[in-house]
């Protein structure tokens, strides 16, 4: 079965506001077998609910229609679903006496046009909201002949998803088939979207009952795969035996298997080798140590290190010699190996990093442009340093340089 979800509110049509809501929906209605094939955010117009509700029936199993359940003349959405499958409204007198008594009970005055909140579509289960005051609504229905499941829940996100898990999940176990889902995401670093696909197309092609999805970010790809089954080893084979074989294609590429994090990988690695690492960062301004020191326990493999922005303090935290600086410049393959060695050494580090750069949009030259780094990483006996020219904007050469330390410092741990 397929799903469209539905965001209604003119908010999430300007830059202020965003559908978050749908992410947990999705995932809730994977779980139960359940694919999603359309998102739909619509304004609080009449018309425009309408014709969306509309499409959404013609095409889909499930509808969960998200907001517009308030007290106030622009919550429109039960109008517009009974508008559409041409049903009546009534209002649950035994509701009211419940939200009135609520109300009593915190010394608060209800406004009258909180009453609009229990209107109910006939047919329609309440499902009762344990953390506001708008209940949502079940309606298993028909329309065009076909058995529609259309979902009404309150915008707010605390409590969508009380009641998504509380009320409309045992619903929906007890109503669906019965089909499970199998997933895998794998990543890989520093390949372009362009040649991974290249490379793993005429794998993926053949498996027609994967969905197969590739996502790309900064230096960073994600491979997304899904078989759905009436059991789940059967999905979970298929995904594992195409799984299996992108590994294999990608080789070093991947990364990881299970969607982890890039720095969960480097600290994986950090722990198991029972090796430390520090870092000398001078463009990133501390990216590196960021994205390590977001994962729980990072303490144990990483042990810190410096932002050497001006040379002084290149010079100071990590012992880069002055006359290195002025023969060569802070951006050079020199200093980029002089801040990898020296922090190791000033850390009492197993392994150290180095990171400089140009990241923009001023500062480069003919010789140095904007978007030359340098990245090195040194275990006191050996040192790696690539040289690297990343296009775009600032934001996007500091990602790119932190994305390729990291991949560095994975590969001399592999």
């Amino acid at each position: 079965m397929n799903a469209e979800i539905i965001a209604i509110g003119s908010e999430m049509l300007t830059p202020w506001r965003q559908d978050t809501n749908s992410l947990f929906v999705t995932e809730r209605l994977t779980m139960v077998g359940v694919s999603v094939a359309f998102k739909t955010i619509v304004g609080d117009r009449p018309k425009h609910l309408v014709d969306a509700i509309s499409n959404a029936l013609r095409r889909t199993d499930v509808i969960v229609i998200m907001g517009g359940l308030g007290p106030t003349e622009d919550d429109l959405t039960r109008e517009a679903v009974a508008d559409v499958l041409k049903i009546g409204i009534k209002r649950n007198h035994d509701l009211i006496a419940q939200m009135y008594a609520r109300a009593a009970q915190r010394r608060m005055t209800m406004p009258r046009n909180n009453e609009k909140q229990a209107d109910v579509l006939d047919g329609a289960e309440l499902l009762e909201n344990l953390k506001g005051s708008a209940p949502g609504q079940w309606l298993d229905t028909v329309y065009g002949a076909h058995r529609k499941l259309v979902l009404l829940l309150p915008g707010p996100p605390s409590e969508l998803k009380a009641m998504f898990d509380d009320e409309c999940m045992p619903r929906l176990k007890a109503v669906l088939p019965q089909r499970f889902i199998a997933t895998r995401v794998l990543k890989a670093a520093l390949i372009a979207e362009s040649q991974a696909d290249a490379r793993i197309a005429p794998i993926y092609r053949p498996f027609t009952d994967v969905e197969t999805t590739i996502l790309a970010h900064l230096g960073d790809i994600q491979v997304n795969l899904m078989c759905g089954k009436t059991a789940m080893d059967l999905a979970q084979a298929r995904v594992d035996a195409l799984a299996s074989r992108i590994e294999e294609e990608l080789d070093d590429y991947i990364y990881s298997s299970h969607g982890e994090s890039l720095e969960q990988i480097v600290l994986y690695y950090l722990e198991m080798k029972g090796a430390t690492l520090a870092v000398a960062e001078s463009c990133t301004g501390g990216m590196v140590a960021e994205r390590l020191t977001s994962v729980s326990g990072s303490s144990r493999s990483f042990y810190g290190g410096a932002v050497v922005y001006s040379n002084e303090l290149k010079m100071e935290f990590a012992d880069v010699p002055a006359e290195l600086l002025e023969r060569h410049g802070a951006v050079s393959e020199q200093t980029a190996r002089a801040l990898a060695e020296g922090i190791r050494k000033r850390c009492r580090t197993t392994l150290g990093v180095g990171v400089t750069g140009i990241a923009g949009p001023t500062g480069g030259t003919e010789e140095k442009p904007v978007g030359l780094v340098y990245i090195s990483v040194s275990d006191g006996k050996t040192t790696d340093i690539l040289e690297r020219r990343f296009t775009g904007d600032r934001a996007r050469v500091r990602s790119y340089a932190a994305q390729t330390a990291l991949d560095m410092v994975r590969r001399r741990l592999m």
